[in-house]
């Protein structure tokens, strides 16, 4: 089977190669790359629609194909497709990652790595998103692991014909050796708060004015929470699947909204 591969650290990350060498090696996937030509986190699921995306074909050991571009990880994943079906590459299943830093809760909105997943499921592939919690991510043996099984687990359910195409699953692991992690749990969207500040980087700290500054946060650290939620369950030093879709619909509101008056 095929597989589309992107992400958002840049098609030179560690953990794009990583993720690679597992799909294709462990689950027998033949591999495509297309995937930003530098750092594009925290883009979350922009595409480029005023300036050109451009795009270069470039060598990648053990993938069978591979483009980088200067677009975000949702054009990488939209380009990356009609590349291919131009090259009559028949597409199974698309993955983003494997990110260096965590996609948990809410990061979910901002996560370029989660846009390029969601991206492959709004074109109609069985999508996955992988992330290690640190960005000075060192252990990516578990979240390999379990990206080949979540592989693996897709090929059947395609053959089968049983695959639900608008959900992604949100792989998070913590940077530990494996056998350092608790385990796996299923889980659903959290808060993922941050100590946070926006740091003047020139004038001083003492600024007057309006200047440059840097946003930086430190993640809150939770107390007395249950690790059915994917930001404990990596705090706790679980691993975490998250099923997530495109889908923002606040479902339990409509009926509500209904009397709101507004029309």
């Amino acid at each position: 089977m095929n597989v589309l591969i992107t992400n958002d650290d840049g098609i030179r990350a560690r953990g794009l190669r990583e993720l690679m060498d597992a799909l294709r090696e462990q689950a027998g996937m033949t591999v495509y790359i297309c995937a930003p030509d530098g750092q594009r986190s925290a883009s979350g699921h922009g595409i480029t629609m005023t300036d050109p995306i451009m795009v270069e074909e470039v060598e990648i050991k053990g993938a069978e194909m591979a483009f980088q571009t200067s677009g975000l990880p949702a054009d990488c994943v939209k380009i990356g497709v009609e590349l291919l079906e131009r090259a009559g590459v028949h597409l199974d299943m698309v993955f983003s990652g494997i990110n260096h830093g965590g996609n948990l809760g809410t990061d979910t909105l901002y996560s370029g790595t989660v846009a390029g997943a969601i991206e492959g499921s709004i074109c109609g592939y069985p999508s996955v998103a992988v992330s290690v919690d640190s960005h000075d991510a060192e252990h990516f043996e578990y979240a390999c692991e379990l990206a080949v099984n979540a592989a693996e687990s897709l090929r059947v359910q395609i053959k089968a014909g049983s695959v639900h195409k608008e959900t992604v699953l949100n792989i998070n692991t913590p940077n530990l050796p494996k056998d350092q992690i608790k385990g796996l749990k299923y889980t659903r969207l959290g808060a993922r708060e941050y100590d946070e500040e926006f740091a003047p980087i020139d004038g001083g700290e003492n600024m007057e004015v309006p200047g440059a500054f840097r946003y930086f946060g430190v993640p809150v650290h939770y107390e007395g929470l249950t690790t059915d939620i994917d930001v404990i369950a990596n705090q706790e030093h679980y691993a975490s699947i998250s099923p997530i879709h495109a889908d923002q619909t606040h479902y339990h509101m409509i009926e509500k909204i209904k009397c709101w008056g507004l029309g």
